[in-house]
């Protein structure tokens, strides 16, 4: 794949692509940005065009070393993350460990990285590691990091992908050169999906608000899930009455739709944002911020918007805005979507819980 090829992102392209063509990688970089922006395409693609066969600064993206980087079964290109990412992509079954699979990135695995660094490159010009949720690297792991950064091997180019790279040590940052991805155009990420999965229009860019700029969040939605979208917010509504026999039974009726927990907890996400805006209108008069309404995303809603901040008020919106980041993030790695949907929803109507 090209460079030209990745949406948006125009600078990292741009310094990615003019050091390649002066031959000078930098030996560590740090891709730091939100989730499904491009940093994991992008770091494949440079991969790519460093060790393309027509090589002339591009990736072909059809010859033996692209198809190979693509596919991940290039021997001198090292993918190294947690355990449970790994389940959760599919690169690996629990079978593959022992115990528990690690959310964290640990030292045996750098150790087991450096142990391969030893060797040079068997066929790739330029050797890459992809260092991917570099954040879930424990103390331990990072400091062991730090000697490779400090003393990289030949011919090796070294990318940690980040979605929270403050997390990691300043030792760690201070070695590696950082790129800087941003959320993509609402109207780029709608077009795309237009274009790739024959979407509504209407629909895309509904999914591309959702998103946030993220082209990975908004193909993942769940499309006709989103088609419900007035009717699963509504019954998010209803919880306010505090019936946990209604709260059971609406996680109930979300997980038996295989796949749309996710998509409809990012919903409501997106609907106590408005909630919470709507209510911080109210209390400190629609005068202050004369543009709110173009920054609902469901406005169309306006009326149910209202009444919600009627009842919960500015603050409680933010507490569960931080409940359903907390499931989000539980679900990726295969915890019960009802299990979730149903400690989710009693969180909301009993704030004790």
């Amino acid at each position: 794949m090209s460079f030209s090829n990745i949406l948006g992102q125009e600078r990292a392209r741009a310094s990615l692509s003019a050091a390649l063509s002066r031959g000078q990688l930098h030996h560590a970089y740090l891709f730091g940005g939100p989730e499904g922006v491009g940093k994991e395409l992008t770091a494949r693609t440079l991969a790519q065009a460093a060790n393309c066969e027509r090589d002339d600064g591009e990736a072909c993206g059809k010859c033996s070393a692209c198809r190979r980087i693509a596919g991940r079964n290039h021997p001198d290109m090292i993918w190294v993350l947690p355990e449970a990412e790994q389940i959760a992509r599919g690169w690996a079954g629990r079978a593959d460990f022992s115990g528990t699979p690690s959310r964290d990135i640990r030292i045996a695995q750098i150790r087991a990285l450096q142990e391969r660094l030893s060797f040079r490159p068997l066929e790739a010009r330029t050797r890459f590691i992809f260092i991917c949720g570099a954040e879930a690297m424990n103390p331990q792991a990072q400091n062991a990091l730090l000697k490779t950064l400090e003393e990289p091997p030949p011919a090796t180019v070294l990318i940690l992908i980040s979605a929270a790279p403050n997390q990691l040590l300043p030792t760690i940052r201070s070695r590696c050169l950082k790129l800087d991805f941003l959320p993509l155009d609402v109207a780029l990420v709608a077009q795309k999906l237009v274009a790739d999965k024959k979407a509504d229009p209407d629909l895309a860019r509904l999914c591309a608000a959702l998103s946030f700029g993220s082209l990975g969040a908004a193909m993942a939605l769940d499309m006709k899930a989103l088609e419900k979208r007035r009717e699963r917010l509504e019954g998010l509504t209803r919880l306010d009455a505090g019936d946990v026999s209604d709260a059971l039974a609406f996680a109930e009726e979300i997980a038996a739709e295989k796949g749309a927990a996710p998509t409809a907890i990012a919903l409501f996400e997106t609907w106590y944002r408005d909630v919470a805006l709507i209510a911080s209108l109210d209390q400190f008069g629609a005068p202050a911020l004369p543009n709110a309404e173009r920054l609902l995303l469901h406005g169309d809603m306006r009326p149910l918007l209202e009444s919600s901040a009627i009842r919960i008020g500015a603050v409680e919106p933010l507490r569960r805005i931080d409940l359903c980041r907390g499931v989000r993030a539980r679900l990726r790695f295969n915890a019960s979507p009802r299990l979730q949907l149903e400690q989710l929803f009693l969180r909301f109507i009993r704030s004790e819980a």
